[in-house]
């Protein structure tokens, strides 16, 4: 299989931000308290509220937001904080100084080899610096199966075939063995958020803005095809996500958290992550 290389759409990535942004928020209140960072990175910062929420809080640190979409970047750029924006791809990705602090919320998935890819974000960082994930466990989702099932059964999936998106995670003791022997702690968990979506053919319109990217990148050229193939999506998401008497939609969404903090710093047991 090849990946797509997705077009963004910031406007509709954002249309569920207050649901897409608590897994962030609760990552970021995992951060140590003694952490002082000088050195920031925001990898796959899409439209920059995380790397703003970094810079206000440490104001004196140089915060660095990456992305691959200019899209995400142009948006970003509009908001007030001092924070270098860059476009360009994790694969190439290499800091002029050692990292002190990583975050990398729900877009490592997108990228191949984890093993060496957490290896080589762990050994950016300085001493006592932190590497903080959040990814979506989403492959394995009844959302996820539909989108794939879908894609692979109509007229469209020519087109589709070839491209996919998201793989499935490593296991979460492969993440912890792949970082552990560099970091003095490692905290690896998991939690299912129930999101309450609102509107018409929600969990499509989620996907829109995430999983089903590469797909309808791939379709961009066949209008006909990509609205049937969002409309047989539509029908068979509905069924397996119903609106409920009230209007709402339910969306059961398994994340996965890993929280590192280097070794080389000192006494290891004076800065516990949590």
């Amino acid at each position: 299989m090849t990946m797509t290389s997705p077009a963004w759409d910031p406007q509709q990535y954002n249309r569920f931000e207050r649901q897409r942004d608590r897994a962030a928020i609760d990552l970021l209140s995992q951060l140590p308290d003694d952490l002082d960072p000088h050195e920031i990175w925001d990898i796959g910062c899409g439209t920059g509220q995380h790397a703003a929420l970094l810079k206000r809080r440490w104001p004196d640190a140089r915060v660095h937001g990456l992305d691959s979409s200019a899209a995400m970047l142009e948006q970003a750029r509009g908001l007030p904080d001092d924070v270098d924006w860059v476009q360009g791809d994790l694969e190439a990705w290499k800091p002029a100084a050692p990292v002190d602090l990583i975050l990398a919320n729900a877009s490592l998935q997108w990228a191949p080899d984890h093993a060496e890819l957490f290896r080589r974000l762990t050994e950016a960082l300085a001493p006592d610096g932190v590497l903080a994930v959040q990814m979506p466990m989403a492959w394995e989702t009844r959302h996820h199966t539909l989108m794939r099932q879908t894609a692979a059964d109509g007229p469209w999936s020519a087109r589709l075939r070839g491209v996919d998106t998201i793989q499935p995670l490593l296991a979460a003791e492969a993440y912890y063995d792949a970082v552990a022997d560099l970091c003095e702690e490692v905290d690896v968990w998991s939690t299912t958020y129930l999101h309450v979506l609102d509107g018409e053919n929600a969990v499509l319109e989620w996907m829109k803005g995430t999983a089903l990217r590469p797909y309808l990148t791939a379709l961009c050229e066949d209008p006909a095809n990509r609205d049937a193939f969002l409309a047989r999506l539509a029908q068979v998401l509905g069924e397996a996500f119903p609106r409920r008497p009230e209007g709402m939609t339910l969306l059961p969404f398994p994340r996965l958290f890993l929280l590192a903090r280097r070794s080389g710093g000192g006494d290891a047991g004076s800065r516990p992550i949590r």
